[in-house]
């Protein structure tokens, strides 16, 4: 009787622990699959959407985020002219040096020049963000994405779903929400389900209607920020998209042809074999 009464309490504690496990799983929210131009095999950048992305990150995600693999010279695929990056380049100061005395200098930069870190440290961002020291912009659209799941992650096979990092940012950029829904937020975070780690983030809500002025008359809301920025990480973490595209495209003919040509060349030496 009394293993059974342990082996009850043990079940118990394991259903319990299992509950608690359920419960704390994140994202409380999948984020929601967006329409993408690149997305599919065949799927390009927007150019005016992403120097839309570029202006949102300048005047709002620069102040915190870093763009450490991303050199003046890139936003020529943005389809800046050579003028206008030097001139973009030209706002900002990079250290350089050390000079004949041994010193160290700060300059204008110039286009071969990457995009200065907005901290001096990782500590000092963390210090100046509640503790959470914000995350590099290069690479982040290809580093944070959702796990989609069976069956999806099936179908995502043929349809060579790729964009789950930009859906991902989207989603956390517009998510934020009064309400906790009986989730706890520490104090000095922010409540989002669509966060991966927790149910509340330190950042707080970046965007608001209005906040970024375009000049192209595209709709100056939060969802379109967060589509346009979005989309400029993307290219910032896979500037050669296209070109990887085309080419496996390329490749892809040559293999159907090149088997095809096997194919008849087998027909051939075998047809009179018996």
């Amino acid at each position: 009787m009394k293993t059974f009464l342990h082996g009850l309490a043990a079940l118990g504690l394991g259903i319990a622990m299992a509950t608690s496990a359920e419960a704390a799983e994140y994202p409380l929210k999948k984020p929601p699959q967006v329409e993408w131009s690149f997305d599919g095999p065949f799927g390009t950048y927007d150019k005016a959407q992403l120097q839309r992305g570029f202006k949102v990150y300048r005047e709002v995600c620069s102040s915190c985020h870093s763009l450490d693999m991303v050199a003046f010279r890139n936003l020529e695929d943005l389809g800046y002219t050579d003028e206008q990056v030097r001139a973009i380049a030209a706002e900002y100061e990079v250290e350089d040096g050390p000079d004949e005395n041994g010193d160290m200098f700060t300059r204008p930069a110039t286009p071969s020049d990457y995009f200065p870190a907005p901290f001096a440290n990782p500590e000092q961002a963390a210090a100046s963000n509640n503790g959470a020291a914000p995350p590099d912009f290069s690479l982040l659209a290809k580093a944070r994405a959702v796990e989609r799941g069976f069956p999806t992650f099936l179908f995502d096979i043929f349809t060579q779903y790729a964009e789950g990092g930009v859906d991902y940012i989207h989603a956390l950029l517009t998510g934020y929400e009064e309400e906790a829904e009986g989730h706890e937020v520490p104090e000095g975070t922010y409540y989002n389900p669509y966060f991966l780690s927790s149910a509340s983030l330190a950042m707080a809500p970046p965007l608001s209607d209005g906040m970024v002025t375009y000049d192209d008359g595209s709709p100056e809301t939060v969802d379109q920020y967060s589509r346009d920025v979005a989309a400029f990480m993307m290219w910032a973490a896979e500037p050669h998209l296209e070109a990887r595209k085309a080419t496996g495209f390329t490749v892809m003919i040559f293999l159907v042809l090149f088997g095809g040509l096997v194919y008849l060349t087998k027909r051939k030496v075998w047809a009179e074999a018996h």
